[in-house]
């Protein structure tokens, strides 16, 4: 937790530590002041609500997994395609992973993205800024044969939106969401190479399987 030091990290802390506990819906602010033997009236200086102690919770989180993000899609001399895909993998992973170790995660998600819907689509805006810029480097360096960047750069997070929320779509576990992510970033990426043929086909084969470093 950022600033654990400050009374706005010490609220953040002892709010996660309640969320995760009882759940978001259980938890009330006059309990999280009690927890920092404050009055609520004082809790309220800092936070105006509970949803904004969780965007601030959600915002941390997201800001350590696209900085994660940003060095998967930035590895320098790997093909653009090979990074693009292991960017949704590792993507995909990271939210599987956190849900798995802490369902009221995916409670707090499912708040967040009802009563704070622009908050949830800057975060998709920012991560399709990385995914824009890799189709914009495949294109130059020949990878890729693409017309419109931003508009194939909004369908490909569109088309991965399952793996970006597995457990809001399925309850598969993860060695079958992850054949399910090959066989469609296969299709996807061999959609997207231009038409050089079979070393484009081979190329993309040649990312099965394969785990974002």
């Amino acid at each position: 937790m950022v600033c654990k030091d400050t009374m706005c990290g010490r609220i953040l802390e002892a709010a996660t530590k309640r969320f995760k506990h009882y759940g978001y819906s259980k938890t009330s602010m006059a309990e999280i002041a009690a927890d920092l033997q404050m009055s609520p009236g004082n809790l309220y200086r800092y936070f105006p609500g509970k949803i904004d102690i969780a965007l601030a919770i959600a915002e941390e989180h997201n800001a350590a997994q696209f900085e994660d993000l940003k060095k998967v899609a930035e590895r320098p001399g790997v093909p653009v395609i090979e990074r693009l895909r292991d960017f949704f993998y590792a993507d995909m992973v990271q939210t599987y992973q956190m849900i798995e170790r802490d369902p009221r995660t995916f409670e707090l998600a499912q708040i967040i993205k009802t009563e704070r819907p622009a908050w949830v689509n800057g975060h998709l805006a920012r991560e399709r800024e990385l995914i824009n810029a890799l189709l914009l480097e495949g294109v130059a360096s020949g990878e890729f044969d693409i017309p419109d960047v931003p508009f194939t750069a909004e369908m490909l997070q569109a088309a991965m939106m399952k793996f970006r929320y597995p457990q809001l779509w399925s309850n598969l576990k993860l060695p079958a969401l992850e054949r399910e992510f090959d066989g469609v970033t296969r299709l996807l990426l061999f959609g997207l190479a231009g038409r050089t043929g079979t070393a484009r086909h081979c190329q993309i084969e040649g990312v099965e399987g394969r785990e974002a470093a």
